[in-house]
């Protein structure tokens, strides 16, 4: 019977840690292996690939012919750089001497990636990193100066040259980054190898493409430690189950009130746990809460159709509700994507002589698209075209790929930061109730995306009288007349804000806007206790045409904006009721909440 061979000694390496190495080789070896066939397989299933699914080839070659169209102009821009390469050299050197020099360059308010002391203490990375700088302003600049580049093409350019940008940053890579030079020499490279487990074991979960973990996906279980605020399932179809949650006052407004998150999300970014849960503190204020809770389609569900969202997921819930409650009608959230499918729903509701909304909040909700913001970046033809042949394959397009979309709008936040720490460093991400509801990613149907992309963001028709016609209604969102609260956040890179004031000059009842401190999510789920960030408002209620005409007669106001919610909508949700608990009405309860449907994963 053989033995293992003692692995060979290595140069302040003991032998119980070369074992350790040798081990750690050995598993990367098999799984590496295993890996590059699976990919072998899948690759020669799916077909020959598009080469450039994005169609940045021709966008930079276009760009780039303009670019050249003024040589002078790309001289003086080179010699403008080696200039600033030559006085940071003159910097360097005096400091190498011991003399105190200003730097020519800083990361911006808010960059992280170099928070290390050593990027500053340190010569060489204080080189390494104010070189990086000067050439990313260069290139971004020089980028912006070139003449005759049409505005799509010019925003294309710059967004794509900044995920270069991005990716090029001295501090993802382990030579070039202080942090992980330190960590490498302390614990003997044994960082590098923990990180190449990482980088094998997110490969495997997202099946040979790279499923970045953000956070500790083992750490959360939805309706045990997120989404647990108690509730039960009273109804549900193929396409949603209607959460009623119970009572936490004595007393409820008669007027329950409906809520309709996105369909690309998990409802439970507002039922996150109990101290920052929308859903918990809007109970807790005497309103009988209801929340669709969108299914996660799969192959079964690929033909569904966004006049099948409207029908089979707010208006049927109107009709559950009443059921439930024995109320008629009822005020509503829409947030994100399920604010304009709820726009579009007012409309149609209208159009029918239907009242049974009587007054609606807008969370970040884009119902006129021709600033849509970074996201318009995606929004093509050719992209189009490649994500309608993605999707043609299994009627759906994968979670996943969102999420990257998603994720490339913040890349040094979302991506690059966990490379650095997951596979350079060689450490687990920490555990983060926010990130694990953001790779719990959705499918979308095939026919529904196509039509939402096309027809919202790429031909702007929601916002154009007749622009859709839903189950022979044409839509016309100007008809929409009932008491409208809009909220938008400062700094969402989304739904931008200026693009969601835009609905003030569309709707033609009384409207009441606020703009909220942060972003697409913290905007929102900011509960008054935690006294964070700030909102502003325009007391005279005057909506201007423009969002920097209405920020000029704003007034700013520090913490959340719930409480100004409340406010609002408590006068218009009539007297109070004996609490209503689910399964008081004609519904019987069908599960606890959160339910099934929102427990579906794609990735674990």
């Amino acid at each position: 019977m053989s033995e293992t061979p003692a692995p060979t000694a290595l140069p302040g390496v003991s032998p119980a840690e070369a074992q350790k190495m040798q081990a750690a080789f050995k598993d990367i070896a098999e799984r590496s292996q295993k890996l590059l066939q699976d990919f072998a397989e899948r690759y020669k299933a799916d077909g020959t690939q598009p080469s450039d699914p994005l169609g940045l080839t021709q966008t930079f070659m276009d760009f780039t012919a303009k670019m050249l169209a003024d040589p002078n102009r790309l001289v003086q821009a080179q010699m403008e750089l080696w200039q600033q390469y030559l006085a940071l050299w003159q910097h360097t050197a005096q400091r190498m001497m011991g003399q105190k020099v200003e730097p020519m360059a800083e990361p911006a308010k808010g960059d992280k990636r170099f928070n290390d002391p050593a990027w500053k203490d340190e010569v060489v990375f204080d080189y390494l990193k104010q070189s990086y700088l000067l050439t990313a302003r260069w290139l971004q600049g020089t980028i912006k100066d070139v003449e005759g580049i049409d505005e799509k093409t010019a925003k294309k350019v710059d967004f794509y040259t900044r995920q270069f940008i991005d990716a090029v940053s001295p501090s993802n890579f382990a030579m070039t980054n202080p942090q992980v030079v330190k960590a490498t020499v302390e614990s003997k490279g044994e960082n590098l190898l923990k990180g190449l487990q990482n980088l094998l074991t997110d490969l495997e979960r997202g099946k040979g493409k790279l499923a970045i973990r953000q956070t500790d996906m083992k750490a959360f279980r939805v309706g045990e430690n997120v989404a647990t605020s108690p509730g039960k399932v009273v109804y549900q179809n193929d396409l949603m189950q209607l959460i009623q949650y119970a009572p936490a006052t004595a007393e409820v407004y008669t007027m329950p009130l409906l809520i309709v998150p996105p369909w690309i999300n998990k409802f439970y970014i507002l039922d996150l746990k109990p101290e920052n849960s929308f859903i918990k503190w809007a109970t807790e204020q005497g309103y009988t809460v209801f929340v669709i809770s969108w299914v996660n389609p799969d192959e079964r569900l690929t033909k569904l159709v966004f006049e099948d969202y409207m029908k089979l997921g707010p208006l049927a819930a109107l009709g559950a509700i009443e059921q439930a409650t024995g109320q008629r009608q009822v005020s509503a959230i829409g947030y994100c994507i399920g604010g304009t499918l709820m726009a579009a729903t007012l409309a149609y509701m209208a159009a029918r002589s239907d009242d049974r909304i009587s007054a609606c909040t807008f969370f970040t909700a884009q119902i006129d698209f021709t600033e849509p913001g970074e996201l318009g970046v995606f929004i093509d033809e050719d992209q189009l075209a490649s994500i309608e042949q993605m999707m043609s394959k299994k009627g759906y397009l994968e979670g996943s790929e969102m999420a990257t979309t998603f994720n490339l709008l913040r890349a040094n936040d979302l991506i690059w930061s966990f490379v650095v720490n997951n596979y350079l460093m060689g450490k687990d991400p920490f555990p983060f109730d926010l990130l694990f509801w953001n790779a719990d990613a959705t499918r979308m149907p095939a026919a529904m995306h196509s039509y939402y992309l096309r027809n919202m963001y790429q031909n702007n028709l929601l916002s154009r009288p007749g622009g859709i016609v839903i189950d022979n209604v044409p839509i016309d969102l100007r008809k929409i007349a009932i008491p409208v609260y809009i909220q938008a956040g400062k700094e969402d890179h989304i739904a931008p804000a200026r693009s969601v004031y835009k609905a003030t000059q569309i709707y033609s009842g009384p409207i009441r806007f606020m703009l909220a401190g942060s972003g697409h999510i913290a905007g929102v789920v900011n509960p008054p206790r935690a006294k964070k960030y700030q909102h502003w408002l325009n007391e005279t209620d005057r909506n201007p045409p423009t969002l920097a005409e209405w920020q000029a007669g704003a007034k700013e106001f520090p913490g959340s904006w719930w409480n100004d919610w409340d406010k609002w909508l408590s006068e218009k949700s009539g007297p109070k009721v004996p609490a209503r608990n689910p399964g008081d009405g004609a519904l019987p309860p069908i599960e606890d909440a959160p339910g099934s449907y929102v427990k579906v994963r794609v990735v674990e």
